[in-house]
């Protein structure tokens, strides 16, 4: 599913030169669950923008069901990223002042499906995150974990091929923390969805099948 070759990423600030990832090699098979992990600034989020289609490598391959991302245009990304990614982040990223439902649909409104068609999709899509009862209310109504899996939602909503979650824990405690994780797990078992997450969370090495260790930009092991 998932082919990273030699990958490096280097930013300019000024004069200067940082190397936030230098040449890394791993490989994710479709219907995975892995999670990048490692102290703030070994690259972990960079990897994962990388892998998303967010970012490009300074250099080497970064090849995802087939697809190789390195060279492809900005519009090109977009459009990849619309048809095979779902987001899920640390802080929700939810509308305010739009319900459950109407969140989940926004990736919707990009498609031509009809306005039934996306409602099935929405009521699929919540029925998954076990929220149908809640779906007209707004996130202000919704506890953390309940946010969450409305955003878990809407990065479904289209049946993408690739989840991938930025610390989707790190605002959460230790029991929505643990749903989360199981339901991310059930999405891999499930729906045979390959999940790349980055999180400090020691309690993610329970659902996890692989697990990727970075230091300063170096990937230091990885486990099966």
């Amino acid at each position: 599913m998932i082919a990273v070759n030699q990958v490096s990423r280097i930013y300019r600030r000024g004069a200067d030169e940082v190397h936030a990832l230098e040449g890394v090699n791993l490989q994710i098979p479709d219907g995975t669950f892995a999670a990048l992990m490692g102290p703030s600034g070994s690259g972990k989020s960079t990897l994962l923008n990388l892998i998303a289609g967010l970012d490009q490598p300074s250099s080497g391959d970064i090849a995802v069901n087939g697809q190789n991302l390195r060279g492809l245009s900005e519009d090109q990304l977009a459009a990849w990223r619309a048809a095979h990614v779902g987001f899920v982040f640390q802080f929700y990223n939810l509308i305010p002042v739009l319900s459950a439902a109407e969140n989940v649909e926004i990736p919707l409104l990009l498609t031509r499906l009809s306005k039934a068609d996306r409602r099935q999709h929405v009521e699929t899509a919540l029925s998954i995150v076990g929220l149908t009862e809640r779906k007209n209310h707004r996130p202000n109504q919704l506890s953390g974990g309940e946010q969450q899996r409305v955003a878990i939602a809407r990065a479904i909503v289209v049946d993408p091929q690739l989840l991938v979650a930025d610390e989707p824990t790190g605002d959460l405690d230790a029991k929505n923390a643990d749903d989360i994780l199981t339901l991310l797990r059930q999405l891999k078992n499930e729906f045979r969805k390959t999940v790349v997450m980055v999180t400090h969370d020691p309690r993610a090495e329970r659902y996890v099948d692989q697990i990727f260790h970075l230091d300063k930009g170096i990937l230091v092991n990885g486990t099966p």
